[in-house]
């Protein structure tokens, strides 16, 4: 009997959540043009100085691990 109330309901409860993201939508503040290409710059260049980072950071790491592996061998 539940199941046969909730499927009464369905079309009202579709109609009110397409109504209220109707509503929502139109709230939204969408950024211009020239906002999304500078902060797409913005990540691109943190993507780029992050990468370089970890090289540097990996190259290091890479470097004393092979000298404290040399020297452990001996």
């Amino acid at each position: 009997m539940e199941a046969i109330e909730k499927m009464k309901e369905w079309p009202a409860a579709t109609r009110n959540y397409f109504g209220e993201l109707q509503l929502e939508m139109k709230r939204v503040n969408w950024p211009s043009k020239s906002q999304v290409q500078a902060t797409t710059l913005v990540v691109i260049l943190t993507v780029f100085a992050f990468a370089a980072y970890f090289a540097v950071v990996d190259s290091l790491l890479t470097r004393s691990i092979t000298k404290i592996y040399a020297v452990l061998t001996r």
